[in-house]
């Protein structure tokens, strides 16, 4: 019987301390271990477009410190300390207790009181895993450049497959922890540090499958509404129709290539990376035009003579239709061209099949598409 009074008595207690939380504003406390001559911290605030400073306290003199703040939502929010930033989430009626050590050069914390927060302290671990791996790797590349006293584009071709397989890497790991956390905010801000061009086929199943949750969220309810605009053109829909005006003045239709395969190339003359990829677009093209590969490329230059010289300098044999209003103009804004180069590979039957992919990629999905084996 007395068992069963104590088991009682602490079921009340517990619901007793829950009951009596502040549901209004969340709080933070904690301990900044070997602070000397620290005396400030800060907690700063995530929205959609920036981060802000909110509040700040003053450390006592064992680094205890305290913030309280009101959260309508969910969200990120984050703590300076000295030069060192750390990430959390928080919302009404959280109260978080956090740790660090300022004599730690690797900068670890502990963090209780709000899941959501362990899983962004998990996330960030993948996230510094990697970027220390591709530092690395940078430091090495450029040590080897400044022993040869220049660039080197034997060194380049080292090198960078190494830096794009941790990205490549690191991608995955994202995508698994997203999948492993998909009721979690932490799992949305993992998934918006994908490169949005590589991965906007995953970018936007993922804003599908949280259209009904944290709808309180700006952050999250923009990136949606983003993804959302994205989807008509992503990979799998049917390549929205249009009619560009040629270089030769003549209207050009995307229904002219209905049956066949063409590779829509946003580009121009004024765009130093398209100029860059210009030679690796020609080199697949003329490997790939007699099994059927087609390419448009549509200029977003305004001068049509700088638009005419480029076609000729960088010898782009296809064909070119241009509205001459850089991003304004009406095929632009149908596909969402924010940035250039832009492509966009449509198979026979006009849907998208691939995104803005270029170097090696496009030449490995050319290979697979045409060199199929019979």
């Amino acid at each position: 019987m007395k068992n069963r009074l104590s088991i009682c008595s602490i079921i009340a207690l517990a619901f007793l301390v829950a009951s009596c939380k502040d549901k209004s504003a969340f709080t933070l406390s904690g301990t900044i271990k070997n602070q000397s001559s620290l005396k400030m911290i800060y907690l700063l605030e995530a929205d959609s477009s920036q981060v802000s400073v909110i509040d700040s306290t003053t450390l006592s003199d064992g680094g205890k410190f305290q913030f309280k703040h009101s959260a309508p939502y969910a969200n990120l929010y984050k703590l300076r300390v000295g030069s060192t930033i750390f990430d959390l989430i928080a919302k009404n009626g959280d109260a978080i207790d956090f740790t660090t050590d300022l004599n730690d050069n690797g900068h670890t914390y502990e963090i209780t009181g709000s899941e959501d927060s362990e899983k962004i302290q998990e996330f960030n671990k993948i996230s510094n895993f990697y970027g220390d791996k591709n530092s690395k790797v940078v430091q090495e590349y450029q040590a080897k450049s400044q022993a040869l006293g220049k660039e080197s584009d034997s060194l380049m071709k080292a090198y960078m497959p190494m830096f794009e397989k941790n990205l490549a890497d690191y991608a995955q790991a994202v995508l698994k922890f997203v999948n492993d956390n998909k009721t979690s905010l932490a799992a949305f801000y993992a998934m918006t540090s994908l490169d949005e061009l590589k991965y906007e086929q995953q970018l936007v199943t993922y804003a599908d499958s949280i259209k009904d949750n944290f709808k309180d969220n700006p952050g999250v309810q923009h990136f949606i509404h983003q993804m959302m605009a994205a989807k008509p053109i992503s990979v799998g829909h049917k390549a929205p129709e249009f009619t560009v005006e040629g270089i030769d003045g003549k209207p050009i239709n995307l229904a002219d290539y209905k049956g066949k395969y063409v590779m829509l190339d946003f580009w121009a003359s004024w765009c130093g990376p398209c100029r860059q990829e210009n030679p690796n677009v020609v080199k697949q093209y003329n490997a790939f035009k007699a099994k059927g590969f087609n390419i448009l490329g549509i200029s977003l230059d305004v001068e049509k003579n700088a638009w005419q010289q480029a076609i000729t300098a960088d010898k782009l044999t296809w064909a070119h239709g241009s509205d001459l209003k850089r991003f304004d103009g009406p095929t632009e804004r149908l596909y969402h061209i924010e940035a250039i180069p832009s492509n966009f590979i449509i198979d026979p039957q006009g849907v998208i099949v691939a995104k803005n992919i270029t170097g090696a990629a496009l030449e490995d999905f050319l290979n697979k598409t045409f060199n199929k084996p019979q």
